[in-house]
């Protein structure tokens, strides 16, 4: 195909494109024309492509990796079309092509209301930071263009960001707003979460805050922190360390936790616990550590499947994890990060402080119409000793003064 042809799709394929047809075909008798759409199916956005061949429609959706190889690769059955109408919100594109293969290309731009994209339920999700609003640190990831537009390949990682903001927004009446808010983020990474953090809670809700963001990797501290000088977030700085061992501050209001690797997630709760934060967000990564200790349970039948046993494990994994929280005074939730479509690693646990419960230890677990089993008995039923247990029964009673 014409590499004309080909950067005008690399243009358009976004949000903001309403559909693209292709018409004029050289045998009609196998396929009339072509309609292409973009569709948002569970926030995804997808680009749905219809195929008319005599009284039939044949639909298949294709993702932001495969759509522009189907847009541009040449049919295996001869067929050619010697017209494409693109339509945009901001423009109408007509490419022709020749017999001879002659291509020409015009452009037309959409006056007064723009044209809106036929997404399902002819509308979009309306997120937290807009599309069409330049987020400096967005651009600088590579998620956004400097027009505000996202970059179609890192679609998923703008929805990850808004998601997660979501979360902090359902959230906010937990913290502080008379005075600075403290947030610990351990394993920040490149960061994408930690900016974000600040971006919607000092620019955009007012609040005072200070972020400290933690990760074992020189090189990227070392940019995480150019890229809060260049924004002016002057309350912002990244720590080369482990959470374990980090004691740089007295008082921690929300502790975020993000793929902490097996039981680096486990060491961050119970410093959450240490520190009484009003407010932990942790999606864990690599457990392992039950995986290895269930053995000779009453449920070896079944763990004899490894992908069973470690599924399982990962889950009775953060389910302790909840529980344990809850124990310590924490109202917790286990939620979709996002869908299990991207990643398998999509739980979130979400705990915040119930200021009007004292901290127990053990509190039994009950079910109507079954018999009572203590948290201990659940322990022994498994054959398990989890970090995050044994870690907070070393230290009870200090943490109970």
């Amino acid at each position: 195909m014409d590499q004309r042809i080909i950067d005008v799709f690399m243009r358009i394929l976004n949000i903001d494109l309403v559909q693209i047809v292709y018409s004029n075909s050289s045998d009609k008798e196998i396929c009339q024309k072509i309609k292409v759409r973009p569709l948002l199916i569970k926030d995804n956005l997808v680009y749905q492509a219809s195929e008319y061949r005599g009284t039939k429609v044949f639909h298949q959706n294709l993702n932001a990796d495969t759509i522009l190889e189907y847009l541009t690769k040449d049919s295996e059955k001869d067929v050619t079309f010697g017209q494409i109408v693109v339509e945009t919100k901001a423009e109408t594109i007509t490419i022709l092509v020749s017999k001879k293969g002659k291509v020409t290309i015009k452009s037309k731009k959409v006056n007064g209301q723009a044209k809106k994209s036929n997404l399902e339920h002819n509308r979009s999700k309306q997120y937290i930071l807009p599309e069409g609003t330049q987020v400096p640190f967005l651009v600088d990831l590579g998620v956004m263009t400097k027009e505000g537009k996202i970059v179609q390949s890192k679609y998923d990682k703008y929805r990850q960001i808004n998601r997660f903001l979501e979360f902090i927004e359902d959230v906010l009446p937990s913290l502080p707003k008379d005075e600075p808010v403290t947030i610990l983020d351990f394993g920040c990474g490149k960061s994408y979460l930690t900016f974000a953090m600040y971006y919607y809670l000092k620019v955009l809700k007012g609040y005072e805050i200070k972020i400290v963001g933690l990760d074992l990797k020189k090189d990227v501290i070392e940019t995480c922190n150019n890229l809060a000088k260049k924004y002016g977030y002057e309350e912002m700085q990244f720590l080369e360390g482990d959470i374990a061992s980090y004691s740089g501050v007295d008082k921690i209001d929300m502790v975020v936790t993000l793929h902490a690797c097996d039981t680096a997630t486990d060491y961050a709760l119970y410093k959450a616990i240490c520190w009484n934060a009003k407010v932990i967000l942790s999606v864990p990564c690599c457990q392992h550590e039950l995986n290895k200790q269930m053995k000779n349970t009453p449920l070896e039948q079944l763990f004899q499947y490894g992908l069973i046993k470690e599924r399982s494990a990962a889950l009775f994994t953060d389910a302790i994890r909840a529980n344990l929280l809850e124990q310590w005074g924490y109202k917790t939730q286990i939620l979709e990060f996002i869908d299990m479509s991207h990643t398998p690693k999509n739980i979130l646990i979400r705990a915040v402080k119930d200021q009007t419960k004292p901290k127990t230890q053990h509190k039994k677990i009950t079910k109507k119409g079954q018999s009572e089993l203590t948290y201990n008995q659940i322990l022994e039923y498994f054959n398990i000793h989890p970090t995050l247990d044994r870690l907070l029964k070393e230290h009870a009673e200090t943490l109970e003064k």
